[in-house]
């Protein structure tokens, strides 16, 4: 708990003059990209006080100046932070609605166009949060989405949710699979104890809907490719 701790102060003591900088810069010129950044740096400080390092390997295989849609599997709340902050440009995510209401980081969640999502299995929310994924989509952002729905328990994969697929099958964005494990060991589901380890992060080649009949078939050569980056043990 102690590694924890001294990750907490530090991200503490660099967010704060961040937040007081680059929040107020962002919402009087509506430039995210500031706020951004600090925050990639922020979290990349972070874990190299944790004494966490982070491998990324076929990133050069990301389609440049196009939107894409990055679809991981999910073991760790390591996870999102170590990708998002390895992504070649800027992404928006799916959160939970909840975290929306929080003070000031629910309010950098709105700046950051982040997608809120709720987890009561309500489709027509499901589908507007869907339709605002493929606006931003539109827009030139990423969208990032661990496409499992929520964090394995015990590393290996689970089944995949079906948004993400009717999400890129509608606006027939790239989908760019990415493999995710080590972070298993150094924050566990239910643990806030931060352990030292490596990180890895592997980018496969984007695959395009335009190329699938079905997205149970798109679904399947993701699960396909994710799988192929992964330790023998996580497949399942």
């Amino acid at each position: 708990m102690i590694v924890s701790l001294v990750v907490f102060v530090t991200i503490l003591v660099l967010a704060i003059p961040a937040a007081v900088i680059f929040i107020p810069l962002a919402a009087v010129t509506g430039n995210v990209g500031p706020l951004y950044a600090a925050v990639c740096f922020i979290v990349s400080a972070g874990y190299r006080v944790a004494g966490i390092k982070i491998h990324v390997a076929g990133r050069e295989q990301v389609p440049a100046h196009r939107a894409c849609i990055f679809m991981a599997n999910h073991v760790s709340n390591l996870d999102a932070p170590a990708l998002i902050s390895r992504l070649p440009g800027r992404t928006s995510a799916f959160a939970k609605r909840s975290l929306f209401k929080l003070p000031l980081f629910g309010y950098c969640l709105k700046l950051a166009e982040y997608i809120p999502v709720d987890r009561t299995g309500n489709k027509s929310s499901a589908q507007a949060s869907i339709a605002e994924a493929g606006r931003l989509l539109a827009k030139g952002l990423h969208i990032t989405t661990f496409v499992e729905g929520s964090r394995s328990r015990d590393g290996r994969m689970q089944p995949f949710k079906k948004g993400p697929f009717y999400l890129a099958m509608q606006s027939g964005a790239p989908c760019i699979p990415v493999s995710i494990y080590g972070t298993e060991t150094m924050m566990a589901k239910g643990s806030f104890a931060i352990k030292p380890g490596t990180a890895h992060i592997i980018f496969h080649a984007p695959l395009y809907p335009r190329d699938y009949a079905t997205r149970e078939g798109l679904s399947q050569a993701v699960r396909a490719a994710i799988a192929s980056g992964l330790p023998e043990w996580m497949r399942n």
